[in-house]
């Protein structure tokens, strides 16, 4: 059966800033930071910079898997393990797309395969670099947390140190959210803003039930580029604040 593939009518691009409300750990690479007394608690880095950066794979896949378990879009396998939805009906396999691996109900629809949603990697803002350089902390840009596990059987203290950003760092966020002909945009969009304000009242990262992680975005710009735009070209054009929800405008 051949398919006809389906018109951009538009992107809608989604910027703004991610606030740590308290300290922010995303696992990097451990080696040669072990030295420093971290327990394979390291936070991922720029490689050439060495500034902490919040991976927009992460950042999408929290908000994906929030979505999918407010909605109850997730599938069971055979393990009774819970997996992302492959169904293109449902509102975050369209906006977040559905794997590669072959599904008859994705095979039907092929225009609904992709992702919708580009999440770019968030870097420190200028003025948080400046100001996390100019502070007495452990390592560049970050801190470290003691933490310690007690072994249920034995009741024994197992220390552990992990390294965070700290709290009240901005990171610059970027998204863009494809609109396909015959997509419900407002539905879209929604469930774009939907996922994030679960990931804001859950947290981001690792060690989030222990105190890290918790986070504010504030969207600072919503924009489009409509079909004609990119075709005959012109500047993308600013959507009213009043299509932000009040709680990432404050």
């Amino acid at each position: 059966m051949t398919h006809k593939e389906r018109t951009i009518t538009k992107k809608i691009f989604i910027k703004g800033t991610i606030k740590t409300l308290t300290g922010l750990h995303i696992g990097g690479a451990d080696t040669g930071i072990n030295i420093g007394g971290l327990d394979k608690g390291a936070v991922v880095r720029n490689s050439i910079t060495n500034e902490p950066y919040i991976p927009g794979s992460s950042l999408k896949g929290k908000m994906r898997s929030l979505l999918e378990k407010l909605r109850g879009e997730y599938e069971i396998d055979d393990k009774g393990e819970a997996g992302p939805s492959k169904n293109p009906e449902h509102l975050s396999a369209r906006i977040f797309g559905i794997s590669a691996e072959e599904d008859e109900k994705a095979k039907e629809a092929p225009g609904f395969k992709a992702s919708r949603i580009i999440v770019r990697d968030a870097f420190l803002t200028e003025d948080s670099k400046t100001k996390l350089l100019e502070a007495n902390l452990e390592f560049p840009f970050t801190e470290t947390k003691s933490e310690t596990s007690i072994d249920r059987v034995t009741s024994k203290a197992n220390p552990r140190t992990i390294e965070r950003v700290p709290q009240d760092s901005d990171f610059s966020f970027d998204m863009a959210l494809t609109v396909y002909e015959d997509d419900k945009e407002a539905e879209l969009l929604d469930g774009v803003f939907t996922a994030m304000t679960l990931v804001q009242e859950d947290y981001l990262g690792g060690h989030g039930s222990r105190g890290s992680g918790k986070i504010k975005f504030r969207v600072d710009e919503l924009s489009e580029k409509t079909n004609e735009i990119y075709i005959n070209g012109g500047e993308k054009v600013t959507l009213p604040m009043d299509k932000i929800p009040g709680i990432f405008r404050a």
